[in-house]
């Protein structure tokens, strides 16, 4: 599941016009190390949709927590936004801006931020979604979550963290994961292995593992 959310437009050409669109070009022709400052100011920009401890935000839509998120995950959502694996009206923008060393800088912002749950799905759906994370679906072929997200949901490497996740951002990226995800036919990438699980799980199976999810610390 990923983890980068929607916005406007326009807020992203704003982004790319006050902070750039990549690494200051050292002499030689090289990218140069992105500065604190340059660093500290792009952190700045993504708080002011993701919350200033990463929690997320649920409003007119659901703005993903980046708190506690794996920064190999990160880079390699950005990396794939950047260059059109995956497509979103406001960070695809917002991403393209971006050096790769600058989001190698960013990918470590947020994962030793700790807040608690910005928005815990209904706690009726808790007991069936846990069983889903731990056991998966065998009757419709479908692993549990937590091989390959930990059986603490907080992730591996390019494994996202889905401990606290807000429900409403997860159900919407299994819906639409096809549509979204994995669109460089030339060059596969891990929202391969996601999506026979989307197509598989039903509507209200995806609520409920994202409800389970969503109230974890």
């Amino acid at each position: 599941m990923g983890v980068f959310g929607r916005g406007s437009l326009s807020l992203a050409a704003s982004f790319i016009v006050l902070f750039g669109v990549g690494a200051v070009r050292a002499e030689n022709g090289k990218p140069a190390a992105v500065s604190p400052q340059a660093v500290q100011a792009k952190t700045a920009f993504c708080k002011t949709c993701h919350g200033q401890s990463g929690q997320g935000f649920l409003g007119v839509e659901a703005i993903p927590r980046l708190a506690g998120q794996q920064p190999e995950y990160i880079a390699y959502e950005l990396t794939a936004l950047k260059e059109h694996r995956r497509i979103d009206p406001f960070m695809s923008g917002v991403a393209g801006g971006l050096s790769p060393e600058m989001i190698q800088a960013l990918s470590t912002q947020f994962k030793d931020f700790n807040p608690p749950p910005a928005s815990p799905g209904p706690q009726a759906l808790v007991a069936e979604g846990k069983k889903i994370y731990e056991e998966g679906v065998p009757s419709a072929e479908v692993p549990p979550c937590s091989a390959c997200h930990g059986e603490d949901a907080k992730g591996a490497g390019e494994f996202p963290r889905l401990a606290g996740q807000l429900q409403e951002y997860m159900v919407r990226e299994l819906e639409e994961w096809d549509a979204i995800r994995g669109l460089d036919a030339k060059n596969p990438d891990n929202a391969a292995i996601m999506s026979p699980i989307t197509h598989k799980l039903t509507k209200d199976q995806k609520n409920a593992v994202a409800a389970y999810l969503s109230n974890l610390k």
